[in-house]
Parts: structure tokens; C-alpha cells; sequence
């Protein structure tokens, strides 16, 4: 159920968010995650309401951005929680136990913690500097990906990690040997003049054993 490339959506307005979302999803993308930092709660609704008709018609997983009832409104298929937001257990609660939980994460404690409090997913970053995104943490570089890598696989453990945070083309080969399992990913798909081809190129990168 988890897709190698997770859309986050992006826009100032309901109508630019839901036309990067269609972009992205007729473009062949199967995992889109509802991120409207900025907009009221009815937009945000809005935005999930209509993603939720064109994921089911898509066959695309719809994860929704920090907000566990909007998410349960719209029966999205998910919900993902930043540090500072939720708590796991309180969106289990809400949502049920079928439902995908992706957490947040900066560092190797962070993936731990996740792991504890079993995520389904996590996104790790960022990658690089990114403009979609304020408040940005510290930088991972591809060496801290491999750090968090190494030190999970000393102790035993595993987890999907979503790579996140200024991710372009050129990085997916490295990463994907480093270990992650997938990308999240916003401007690289918003801003491709053949975003077809990128997502299937890109998928066909990271499903490789």
C-alpha cells in the first residue's frame, strides 16, 4: 500500500493545491499526501474532499497532512503526524488500526521513536534546503542518511523510510543504495515539464532489488 514516490502537495490557493494534485496523480503518481500549511481548515477540507474522489478513481493512496479528522472525515487512508503534532496512539485511536501512520523524523532518535511507536512510515530530512517548507531542520546530507541506516541495521530494526527535503532527480540512485525506501517529494514533480516520465523513470529507480 505504501508507494515508492509520495506526492506532497503544495500551492497558496484550494484551486493551485488541487491542480498540482491532479497533475500529479494523472501523471501516474499513486501516493499523495494533502500538505496546506497555510490554508483554513475549510480549505484544507476541500482540498481532502476532492483528493479523496480522484485518489479513489486513481486507485492512489491519500495521506492527509497533520489533521487526524479531516483525515477520518474524508476516510482518507492516512494520516501523517509531525513531531510536534499528535500523537500516534491518538490517531490509532481515531482512525483504527488499518490505517497508515507516517511520522515525521530528523534524526537517528527520532526513527527510534517512531519505530516505538509503530509508524507505518517515516519521512527523514530534509535532504537538502527546500523552499516548500518553513521552519526547516537541520540538514541530513546523503551522510546522514547513511548513518541512521547503519546504526538501524546494527541494532536490528527497520522501518520504510521516506527520503524528504529538496530531493531531485539525480539523487535517487544514491539514496536508494543507501537504503531508504522511498521519496516524498513536492517541487520536483510540481515543476517537471514531463512528469510522466519522471514518476515512471524514478519508480523503476527505486523498486529495484
Amino acid at each position: 500500500m505504501l508507494n515508492r514516490i509520495q506526492y506532497i502537495s503544495h500551492g497558496d490557493t484550494v484551486e493551485e493545491q488541487k491542480k498540482n494534485i491532479l497533475d500529479a496523480l494523472e501523471a501516474g503518481c499513486k501516493m499523495i499526501q494533502v500538505r496546506f500549511k497555510n490554508g483554513s481548515r475549510h480549505a484544507v477540507l476541500e482540498v481532502a474532499t476532492q483528493a479523496r474522489v480522484w485518489c479513489t478513481y486513481g486507485n492512489a493512496v491519500l495521506i492527509i497532512n497533520d489533521s487526524i479528522e479531516i483525515a477520518r472525515e474524508v476516510d482518507a487512508d492516512g494520516v501523517h503526524l509531525g513531531l510536534t503534532d499528535s500523537s500516534v496512539e491518538e490517531a490509532r485511536r481515531i482512525l483504527g488500526p488499518t490505517k497508515i501512520i507516517g511520522g515525521t523524523a530528523n534524526t537517528l532518535e527520532d526513527v527510534l521513536q517512531r519505530i516505538t511507536e509503530k509508524c507505518d512510515y517515516v519521512g527523514l530530512g530534509p535532504l537538502r534546503f527546500t523552499s516548500t517548507k518553513e521552519k526547516l531542520s537541520p540538514l541530513l546530507g546523503f551522510e546522514g542518511y547513511q548513518r541512521v541506516a547503519k546504526e538501524l541495521d546494527m541494532l536490528g530494526l527497520s522501518i520504510p523510510i521516506y527520503a524528504i527535503g529538496g530531493i531531485v532527480r539525480n539523487d535517487v540512485e544514491l539514496l536508494k543504495k543507501i537504503g531508504v525506501y522511498g521519496i516524498a517529494v513536492s517541487g520536483m514533480i510540481s515543476d517537471s515539464a514531463d512528469k510522466m516520465t519522471l514518476i515512471s523513470e524514478i519508480e523503476q529507480k527505486l523498486s529495484y532489488a
